[in-house]
């Protein structure tokens, strides 16, 4: 068996592009929003944190995670992106997903009260 070595092509001379507000919502697969993340130079929200925050179970941590987002410059790529490939949970883009649909509010754990209570 010989193995063969690769010769490179013009393809693989040609730098990765640099991030731009223009492409900046055309990243939809996970190495496109990688790749973006490692180009642009700034500490983004999803990296700079522990991840666990953005698959939180509870409802104020969710939150938390949600505001994090807020001043990401790739966050609406990272919707895009999510959306795209229908994400099954977490936190992507300032928005919650469950079973890969956006969702308003996490809802606690257990069954929801019959009564409302007045506090």
């Amino acid at each position: 068996m010989q193995l063969r070595t690769h010769t490179p092509s013009a393809t693989d001379l040609i730098p990765p592009p640099v991030p731009t507000e223009d492409n900046l919502t055309s990243l939809t697969a996970l190495t496109d929003l990688d790749d973006a993340i490692e180009n642009l130079g700034v500490a983004v929200p999803c990296r700079s944190n522990d991840p666990e925050v953005f698959f939180a179970e509870s409802p104020a941590d969710v939150e938390y995670a949600k505001s994090l987002c807020q001043a990401c410059p790739l966050k609406e790529a990272c919707l895009a992106g999510a959306k795209d490939r229908r994400e099954p949970w977490g936190v992507w883009g300032g928005e919650l997903f469950v079973q890969g649909v956006v969702v308003a509010r996490k809802r606690p754990r257990g069954r929801p009260r019959k009564n409302a209570v007045v506090a």
